[in-house]
């Protein structure tokens, strides 16, 4: 499976308060996406709020997902879940639905370890069929991968390929070194963690899992063109431009930014999933002002 490259967009999953999806918005959000032309969508992803909703309002975030997509842009789907049986059946849901692929991470309340990590993915694997993707994600899992780890869930059959978070500028090169050394070849190495995203591109980084991309696609497709195009000089400019951004990411976290801006920008009018609140409107107004100044729409 070789799709799992260039800019994979994570967009909000909007819901009303009682976590129902709200499918007209939802779908809004994708055509933009499409418009853009970005190469993969991350549907459900921790942008998209996966562990705040019930196995049946995501399978019909799928539904509706596969319906506007038409099968022209490969679908990234989130299955995690704190029990093994229960991602099991959200990777089921997902493949019967047509996702392209599942994003798993190892969802818990006591602590893991790699052993029992292991087991999970090979079971989710081996039960679903459904391709998937290694989600490292230490910020909200509280799980980090190292590369023994990462090398060996890739040789399970059905595994292809690892998102994990880009480290700062100078450490990129050696941490996909270490990935590259530990999987297969072919296996998609990709990246989140938006502001340090470009560095793990132009080290040769396969992909980019993008917060950003999800409400903003235009310029994180002209960023990936401009690695592709070898002009590391454009894709800094580009990626400097944004920095205010990555700063109310900083600030505020990513999630509650662009649930903020999607508002402000007419798009749709979800909020976050409680507990989580929506920006003050001190903060509301630094982020009106950040994408006012940018030209951001």
């Amino acid at each position: 499976m070789t799709f799992m490259t260039g800019v994979s967009a994570f967009p909000i999953t909007p819901a009303s308060a009682d976590g129902k999806v709200d499918t007209a918005a939802l779908r809004t959000l994708l055509g933009r996406l499409l418009a853009a032309k970005v190469d993969s969508i991350g549907l459900l992803g921790s942008t998209g709020s996966y562990p705040y909703l019930t196995r049946e309002e995501r399978r019909r975030a799928i539904e509706v997902a596969v319906d506007a997509t038409g099968g022209t842009t490969p679908l990234l789907v989130g299955v995690g879940a704190l029990r093994t049986d229960d991602a099991v059946r959200l990777a089921q849901d997902a493949k019967a639905a047509g996702a392209t692929a599942g994003l798993l991470a190892p969802v818990s309340y006591t602590p893991l370890n790699d052993d029992e990590v292991f087991e999970h993915f090979a079971a989710v694997a081996r039960a679903s069929q459904l391709p998937l993707c290694i989600y490292d994600n230490p910020g909200t899992t509280h799980f980090t991968f190292g590369p023994a780890l990462v090398g060996r869930i890739s040789h399970l059959a059905g595994v292809v390929a690892v998102k994990s978070p880009a480290p700062d500028a100078g450490a990129v090169a050696t941490h996909l070194a270490e990935l590259r050394c530990a999987v297969p070849a072919g296996f998609s190495v990709g990246f989140s963690v938006d502001l340090n995203a470009v560095e793990a591109l132009l080290a040769g980084g396969d992909a980019w899992y993008s917060v950003a991309a999800g409400l903003f696609p235009q310029i994180c497709m002209q960023i990936v063109q401009a690695v592709r195009d070898k002009d590391a000089t454009e894709a800094r400019r580009l990626n400097a431009r944004l920095q205010p951004l990555w700063e109310l990411f900083r600030e505020f976290s990513s999630l509650r930014v662009v649930y903020a801006a999607a508002d402000l920008l007419d798009i749709c009018r979800a909020v976050p999933p409680r507990p989580i609140l929506p920006l003050a409107e001190p903060a509301r107004k630094k982020v009106a002002t950040t994408i006012r100044n940018l030209g951001l729409s």
